[in-house]
């Protein structure tokens, strides 16, 4: 599996859970990747993972970088340490960090707002504008959204609208980043075994894994990531502008 062999990725929020396994998996495949985390409390995951990928013996290497999506200037630090570390290219950008948030309405105030829309759409936004200067075609932009962003879950109306919001910015900048090659999606993960899911309210989550048509199950983080690597890889090279539905059946699109 090395069809991503000398390529350079980057995966955000990726010291854990689903973003750990999408970096993992695009290392397996070859890719040299820069793993960025958020909270110092998860350094010591991040180089967990970076180990794990220098011991495939594949060639592949990671980069560990420390770097808040909420704050503005997260994307270019992420850039330059992704340039330090592997040169002046970048072949993919998995935009995966991002905070669920569930409040009702009447909660809800605008520092809430700011909090997840600076981190859920600013974020993404910035550091693909920091990317695209390096990003060698053909790009493979990959922002990971949420079957949140097609179905209507009480409490969860500012979650669920930062995710539409990372769909339609993917449409949009695959229509203005398809001349230099670049492709740009989006996928829906499901109801998925992460660190996420056990915030998500038990009785809701157990509503979801029934109403699952695959297996009636959860699924698993290395389901996810075989589609975020094949929509980095040459054989996605047809699909852009995309939102990609991963979730077992549980939102068909």
């Amino acid at each position: 599996m090395s069809q991503l062999q000398g390529k350079v990725a980057i995966v955000t929020g990726s010291s854990r859970g689903l973003g750990a396994m999408m970096a993992f998996e695009l290392a397996q495949r070859g890719a040299n990747v820069t793993i960025v985390y958020t909270s110092p409390k998860s350094e010591a995951k991040a180089n967990e993972l970076a180990s794990k990928i220098a011991a495939l013996s594949n060639g592949s290497q990671a980069t560990v970088v420390q770097a808040d999506l909420g704050v503005i200037d997260a994307g270019e630090r992420i850039v330059a340490a992704t340039r330090a570390a592997f040169g002046d290219f970048i072949d993919i950008l998995v935009n995966n960090a991002g905070v669920l948030f569930e409040k009702p309405l009447l909660e809800t105030t605008p520092e809430d707002y700011a909090a997840i829309f600076d981190v859920n759409v600013r974020g993404p936004l910035l550091l693909t504008k920091a990317v695209v200067p390096y990003l060698r075609a053909p790009g493979r932009i990959i922002n990971v959204s949420s079957v949140g962003a097609r179905i209507g879950m009480a409490s969860l109306a500012m979650y669920a609208a930062s995710k539409a919001g990372l769909e339609g910015m993917s449409r949009c900048l695959a229509a203005e980043l398809g001349d230099a090659g670049h492709t740009v999606n989006s996928i829906e993960p499901g109801p998925t075994e992460s660190d996420m899911l056990d915030d998500v309210p038990k009785d809701l989550a157990d509503l979801q894994r029934k109403m699952t048509p695959v297996g009636h199950r959860f699924g698993r983080a290395d389901e996810v990531a075989q589609v975020v690597a094949w929509l980095a890889g040459q054989e996605s090279g047809w699909v852009s502008g995309q939102a990609i539905s991963a979730s077992g059946g549980f939102l068909m699109l």
